[in-house]
């Protein structure tokens, strides 16, 4: 079974819909989910942001964030993740933030990605965040952090069940 497929199942038996808030993985983890029969009904959108300008107009994402943490770090992948979350309906986020090459970055190799799930539920706000280096080409680096993405969620739901990474709104 794909790991799509494994996600979708996984969101249906937990009554979770997902909004995705991509950076470097450009929308593949939404392309990823929807490619699965009825996952419709448990994606409530995507947010393919790229530009700093995009990730502070639609999510929120702090000007001071930015410049103190860069462009790829968990922190600003954690402010991406809440602001998908908060504008949405859905009850966990995604988010991906990084550098897919070929060349470094700002002294950050590429492969480089951060990502950030968030969740709510119970008028309770958990928040998990991690950074992973990927080797291959764009594309190979891209798909590798949409499935690395999918992948963890399930461990960070569980651990947000047992009331770990919460966040004060």
């Amino acid at each position: 079974m794909s790991i799509a497929k494994e996600t979708i199942e996984y969101l249906r038996q937990h009554s979770l819909i997902i909004t995705t808030a991509e950076s470097c993985t450009a929308g593949e983890i939404v392309m990823l989910l929807s490619e699965v029969p009825g996952s419709g009904e448990l994606i409530e959108c995507g947010y393919v942001v790229y530009s700093p300008q995009a990730k502070q107009r639609l999510l929120h994402v702090s000007p001071a964030t930015m410049d103190t943490f860069n462009l790829t770090s968990v922190e600003v992948a954690s402010e991406m993740a809440i602001g998908a979350l908060r504008d949405s309906t859905a009850n966990v986020a995604v988010a991906t933030t990084g550098i897919l090459g070929p060349d470094d970055m700002d002294g950050i190799k590429a492969g480089t990605v951060c990502f950030a799930w968030a969740f709510q539920f119970d008028d309770k706000h958990f928040l998990f965040s991690t950074q992973q280096w990927f080797a291959g080409s764009r594309s190979e680096v891209q798909t590798l952090a949409s499935e690395f993405a999918l992948q963890q969620l399930p461990d960070y739901h569980r651990r947000a069940l047992r009331g770990e990474g919460g966040w004060r709104r």
